[in-house]
């Protein structure tokens, strides 16, 4: 098992939000405290260190009281984007990273996805979701090592922003997750009121 004091945690919360009316999508309540904070709350005793990617009303995720990092680049090219600023910014051997819009992701992801990183000696390891029989990887739920950042600057360099053709491009472990609606993500708004209604 991976140390957690040798994880640092990423909340992706810089996304345009075009499927809820470009809000923030970080910032929309769920029971009464924002997406990204309940990320951040579930996230923290699992790793040793925290940090969050945000490009709009940065004063508002710093009083989450964790480092905040926008994108290195404009026009919110993705999640691989925040990926990148979180590999700039880790100090630790290894980088974890969840979405901002998913608040009841399993509170062992990062220890399952740190014993198979090990177990398989790969270089990435991912969540996955068992649904209707079909193997359904969570990309954005991903253990990596820090060292992949040249790979990943390489990559968007060369025009890249697809998540999964990056992470084709290594050694992958897949941890699949008997949950599925763990990973349950608010993307519109009747999505986040399923959410408040406890699925």
């Amino acid at each position: 098992m991976i140390d957690p004091e040798l994880i640092t945690g990423l909340v992706l919360a810089g996304g345009r939000g075009s499927r809820m009316g470009g809000v923030d999508k970080g910032l929309q309540n769920h029971q009464g405290i924002p997406l990204a904070l309940h990320a951040l709350l579930r996230l923290q005793p699992q790793v040793g260190h925290l940090m969050l990617n945000a490009n709009r009303n940065l004063g508002a995720y710093e009083a989450f009281g964790a480092p905040v990092w926008p994108d290195a680049t404009a026009d919110f090219p993705g999640p691989l984007a925040g990926v990148l600023a979180g590999l700039e910014h880790c100090e630790t051997p290894y980088l974890v990273t969840v979405p901002c819009d998913t608040p009841n992701f399993p509170a062992d992801l990062v220890e399952r996805l740190g014993t198979a990183l090990q177990a398989e000696d790969a270089e990435i390891a991912m969540a996955a979701t068992l649904e209707d029989g079909t193997l359904r990887t969570q990309p954005v739920f991903c253990l990596m090592h820090a060292h992949l950042m040249e790979s990943l600057v390489a990559f968007m360099q060369a025009g890249e922003r697809k998540i999964d053709r990056w992470t084709a491009r290594h050694r992958v472990a897949v941890v699949t997750f008997d949950d599925a609606s763990a990973f349950f993500n608010a993307n519109t708004v009747a999505e986040l009121q399923q959410l408040q209604h406890g699925r």
